[in-house]
C-alpha cells in the first residue's frame, strides 16, 4: 500500500512537471531558494556549539515555536492542492486506519518535512555539544518533525473540509492582516532587547511558557535536560501528548473525509463577489462588505486614510522644535492616530450619498447598520496601532509603559467609534460626492459639521480622561499605574463603544426618514 501511494506521488508530481513549464521554472526556483535557507539555517545553528546553553535553548525555541505554527497556518493560507488527500483513495476500499497510518508516513516525504530534518538534525548536534545525551536529542528530532508533519496533515483536512480551495484576495488578504498583527509587535519586541552575552529576563519567560506549550515543547526539553530544568519531563509529556491528540485527529478527519462528498473543483476567477463571499450571509455582513469595497476603492476614504499616519508623524515637528526629547516627543503619534481612527467614521452615513436608503427601504436594524460601518475602521485601525505602539515603545526605550499605550490607545479608539456612531446619524453634514476630488467640499449654511466634529473629539477626551490620567502617573510617577491604565482604557473604550452603537442603532430606526432626506438633498 505503502509503495501505491508513493507511485502515484510521483506520477503526480512527473505529471505536473511535464504540465506546465513556467511552473518548473518557479519550483525549480523554489527548490533553490529553499536549499539556500536550509544551509543558511543549518549553519547558524551549528555556530551555537559553543554558544551557552540559555542562548541555544532561547534560539531553538523560538525558532522552532515559529516553524510548527507556519506549518499549522501554511495550509490554512496558501491554499494548496494536497496530492495526499484521503478522498482520493476511497475508491481502493481500503480501511481507514491503515490508510491514515500509509498517508501520514508519506506525508513525510515532502521538501518542506526534509530542510525542517536538516535543520533538526543540526539542532541535535548542537545540544549534544552541550551534554545531551544522542537519544534525548534524537528523540527531539523525531517528535519536533513528525508533529510538524502532522499539524500540516492535520490543517490541510480541516481547510479541505470547510475552506475554499481557491482563497480570494480578500479572505488571504484577511490572514495576513491577522498575521501581520502577531508577527511585526513581537519582531520589533525582540529586536529591541539587549542580549549582552546573556539571554533577557523577558526573553526567558517566554521561553520558559512556550516549552510547556504543543509548539515549543519538542524542541524545548534537550535544553532543558542540559539546563537541569524539573520542566524537561513535563515538555516531554506534553510534546508526546501532542502528537498523539494529533494522530487521533488525523484518523476523525481520514474518516470524515471518506464519508463526505468532495466539492467540485473551483476555477481561477477573477471576477467574484469579492468582499462579499467573505462577509457573513447577515445584514450587518452585507453592510460590512459594502463598506469594505467603498474604503478601500473609493478616493475619499483613501485620503482620509493616507492622511491619519502623515498628521501623526507632523505631531513630532513642534514638540521637537520646542526642546521636548525625542523619548517623550516619540509618545504622542500613538494616541494621536488612535484618535483620528476613531473620529473617522464620525460622517460616515453621508458619504453613502444616495445608497442609505437600500438599508432603510429594506428595513434593516439600526445595530447591523452601525456595527457593519465599524469593521471596515477596526480592520484598518487595529493592525496599524498594533505596529505603531510596539514600534513606539522600542524608541521610547521602557516596555513597562506598553501596557499603559495600549490602554490610552484603546479608551481613544474605541471611544471614539462609539461616538461616531451617534454622531453619524444625528448630526450628518454634506461631503463631496462621490467622483469628486476628496479635497472639494460643498459650501454648507451651518455650524452642525464643525459642531459634531467637535463634540465627538471633546467627548473622546472625556470618557478617556481616567486612562489618559492613570498613563500620566505611570510615565512620570509611577511605572505600576502602566496595568490601571490598560483596564481603565478597556473599561472605558468597550462601554462607550458598547453604549454609542446601541443609541445610533435607535437614532437610525427612528430617523429613517430624515436621514433618507439629508441624503437627496446633499
Amino acid at each position: 500500500m505503502a509503495a501505491h501511494v508513493l507511485r502515484l506521488r510521483i506520477a503526480l508530481l512527473l505529471g505536473a512537471l511535464r504540465g506546465d513549464r513556467r511552473q518548473v521554472v518557479r519550483n525549480a526556483i523554489t527548490l533553490v531558494l529553499v536549499l539556500g535557507a536550509t544551509a543558511a539555517a543549518c549553519w547558524a545553528l551549528l555556530t551555537l556549539r559553543d554558544a551557552d546553553t540559555d542562548v541555544v535553548l532561547a534560539v531553538t525555541v523560538l525558532g522552532g515555536s515559529a516553524v510548527t505554527v507556519g506549518f499549522a497556518l501554511a495550509p490554512l493560507i496558501g491554499a494548496v492542492e494536497d496530492p495526499l488527500d484521503p478522498r482520493r483513495f476511497a475508491l481502493l476500499a481500503l480501511p481507514r486506519g491503515r490508510l491514515a497510518v500509509v498517508l501520514a508516513i508519506v506525508g513525510l516525504l515532502s521538501v518542506p518535512i526534509l530542510a525542517l530534518l536538516a535543520m533538526a538534525i543540526a539542532d541535535a548536534v548542537v545540544w549534544s555539544e552541550h551534554g545531551v545525551t544522542w537519544p534525548a536529542a534524537a528523540a527531539s528530532v523525531l517528535l519536533g518533525v513528525v508533529t510538524c508533519a502532522m499539524l500540516a496533515r492535520v490543517c490541510m483536512a480541516v481547510a479541505s473540509l470547510f475552506l475554499r480551495e481557491r482563497r480570494s484576495r480578500e479572505l488571504s488578504g484577511l490572514f495576513i492582516l491577522a498575521i501581520l498583527v502577531v508577527v511585526v509587535p513581537v519582531g520589533v519586541f525582540l529586536a529591541s532587547l539587549e542580549w549582552r552575552g546573556m539571554v533577557p529576563t523577558q526573553l526567558s519567560e517566554a521561553v520558559s511558557a512556550l516549552a510547556l506549550t504543543p509548539f515549543g515543547a519538542a524542541w524545548a526539553f534537550p535544553g532543558l535536560l542540559a539546563a537541569d530544568d524539573e520542566q524537561a519531563w513535563v515538555s516531554v509529556l506534553v510534546a508526546i501528548g501532542t502528537l498523539a491528540v494529533l494522530g487521533l485527529l488525523w484518523f476523525l478527519l481520514v474518516r470524515r473525509l471518506l464519508t463526505t462528498t468532495e466539492r467540485p473543483a473551483s476555477v481561477r476567477d477573477r471576477g467574484g463577489l469579492g468582499w462579499f463571499a467573505v462577509a457573513p450571509g447577515t445584514p450587518g455582513g452585507a453592510v460590512a462588505a459594502r463598506s469594505l469595497v467603498y474604503w478601500f476603492r473609493d478616493r475619499r476614504y483613501i485620503v482620509n486614510v493616507l492622511i491619519i499616519p502623515v498628521a501623526a508623524a507632523v505631531t513630532l515637528i513642534p514638540l521637537l522644535v520646542a526642546g521636548v526629547p525625542l523619548e517623550l516627543a516619540i509618545l504622542v503619534p500613538a494616541p494621536f492616530a488612535a484618535l483620528l481612527l476613531g473620529w473617522l467614521p464620525h460622517n460616515d452615513l453621508a458619504y453613502d450619498s444616495t445608497a442609505v436608503w437600500m438599508h432603510i427601504a429594506s428595513g434593516m436594524r439600526g445595530i447591523s447598520d452601525r456595527v457593519g460601518r465599524l469593521v471596515p475602521v477596526l480592520l484598518i485601525g487595529i493592525p496599524l496601532l498594533a505596529v505603531a505602539i510596539p514600534v513606539t515603545m522600542a524608541l521610547h526605550g521602557r516596555w513597562a509603559l506598553l501596557p499603559a499605550m495600549a490602554g490610552v490607545c484603546a479608551a481613544l479608539f474605541l471611544s471614539g467609534l462609539g461616538l461616531s456612531s451617534i454622531s453619524s446619524v444625528v448630526a450628518p453634514y454634506a461631503v463631496s460626492r462621490p467622483g469628486e476630488s476628496p479635497f472639494q467640499q460643498p459650501q454648507r449654511t451651518g455650524s452642525a459639521g464643525a459642531i459634531s466634529q467637535a463634540l465627538v473629539i471633546l467627548g473622546v477626551f472625556v470618557v478617556s480622561a481616567p486612562a489618559l490620567w492613570c498613563g500620566w502617573i505611570a510615565l512620570t510617577d509611577d511605572v505600576d499605574a502602566a496595568m490601571p491604565t490598560l483596564w481603565a482604557g478597556l473599561a472605558a473604550g468597550i462601554g462607550v463603544l458598547f453604549i454609542g452603537v446601541t443609541a445610533g442603532s435607535m437614532v437610525f430606526t427612528r430617523r429613517g426618514g430624515r436621514l433618507m432626506e439629508f441624503a437627496e438633498s446633499t
